[in-house]
């Protein structure tokens, strides 16, 4: 199964969304909660190529983007072929 990783900020709609998405899915994701700044924000923007906004989904470390292009992702019908790697 791959390994899923969401960075998020508490009350964001977006970041429901994506993981409302992942979650119909039925995998599991670490969830890192960047809310409070950090080194773990710090960590998300250098992965993400200085992407500031969250959530930023990562598979396999491989940057996916955010919940709108997890869900495009989803449209195209590539998302599941990630997920069971």
């Amino acid at each position: 199964m791959a390994k899923i990783e969401i960075y998020t900020k508490a009350f964001c709609p977006y970041c429901s969304r994506a993981k409302q998405l992942l979650d119909g899915k039925g995998v599991a994701y670490e969830e890192y909660d960047i809310t409070m700044g950090g080194p773990k924000r710090e960590e998300m923007i250098q992965r993400a190529n200085g992407r500031t906004t969250v959530p930023q989904v990562f598979i396999d470390g491989e940057h996916i983007g955010g919940s709108d292009d997890l869900a495009a992702l989803d449209r195209q019908g590539g998302l599941d072929a990630l997920l069971a790697a």
